[in-house]
């Protein structure tokens, strides 16, 4: 029993930090007033960036540091579309991802031969001194960066939004943001904030996945975990600590599932693959209630019409 409950718990901090980063930002971005719809394709582009950057530099930190850098371009592009020219803003997030899945497979193939890149440097694991020896617990050491950066991320958000002048603002703007106008604080500014730390956010997911889960880029990632975020994010209520719990529960629910294919329990394929979103469904629908997104979430701002 000891065994089955350390792997759940290993497997929970390999795969969740990806879907938490992302979440995060998903949050962020959405408590200011802009749906970014994009993560999937700013998550797939930070995974192909990173086992990129990784092989020819032979640093998997800096992988981490090009792939937050491709979602922070594509965030750019996003707000500029959605804040500046006032888009719609699921049309062009839906657009991105288009563009990432057909302009990154194409990239893959034109520069490897293949749907895959090279191993690349992964990150390294780091091992916990005085942790590491405790029964179960030790099951928390022994991860990459990333992991223990998916624990301090949510905490930091959640504490600068709700707790710093920056915050008060960006879910001001997420409100009303007529109101924030009058005060004569720049509206795009603050949205143009939230947006680029939602790309950055969803680059590193992308990394992570590509130097920490696996040490290479395939053409399957991220696997739709760009979608799965923004549920967590709903789940979570638009609060990162709560994007961040539904997140984990996620990964916990895909380590079951793993857990039980590898035990021998004999499910229909279908069953197995359906087994995380059908628990996480039913179990954050039965605790979470209901959610009510910021009443200003996906409204262009004209300051002309107020």
């Amino acid at each position: 029993m000891r065994e089955v409950i350390e792997a759940l718990i290993r497997s929970t901090m390999d795969y969740a930090p990806s879907l938490i980063f992302t979440a995060v930002g998903a949050a962020l971005t959405e408590r200011a007033g802009v749906i970014n719809l994009g993560l999937e394709g700013m998550m797939r582009a930070g995974a192909f960036v990173a086992a990129v950057t990784a092989l020819a530099t032979g640093s998997p930190l800096a992988g981490i540091g090009a792939a937050m850098a491709a979602g922070l371009v594509l965030a750019l592009l996003h707000g500029w579309l959605c804040i500046r020219w006032r888009s719609d803003q699921v049309v062009v997030g839906i657009a991105l991802n288009l563009v990432m899945l057909a302009g990154i497979t194409v990239l893959v193939e034109s520069m490897y031969g293949g749907n895959s890149t090279p191993s690349a440097h992964a990150l390294p694991k780091i091992r916990i001194p005085g942790l590491a020896d405790v029964p179960v617990l030790g099951a928390l050491s022994g991860h990459p960066l990333t992991s223990y950066l998916a624990i301090a991320v949510p905490i930091v958000a959640q504490w600068a939004l709700m707790r710093t002048r920056w915050g008060l603002r960006l879910r001001a703007v997420g409100e009303q943001p007529g109101a924030v106008a009058t005060l004569g604080l720049s509206v795009s500014a603050l949205r143009y904030g939230a947006v680029l730390l939602s790309g950055a956010l969803a680059g590193l997911g992308g990394a992570t996945l590509s130097l920490a889960v696996l040490d290479s880029f395939n053409d399957l990632m991220p696997y739709g975990q760009g979608f799965i975020a923004l549920a967590a994010m709903i789940f979570g209520k638009w609060t990162p600590l709560g994007a961040a719990g539904a997140a984990a529960f996620f990964a916990f629910a895909d380590a079951l599932r793993i857990g039980t294919s590898t035990a021998g329990v004999e499910l229909p394929r279908g069953v197995m693959l359906a087994l995380p979103y059908a628990v996480s469904l039913l179990m954050l629908a039965g605790l979470v209630g209901k959610a009510t997104p910021p009443a200003a979430d996906g409204q262009p701002f004209d300051p002309e019409v107020r």
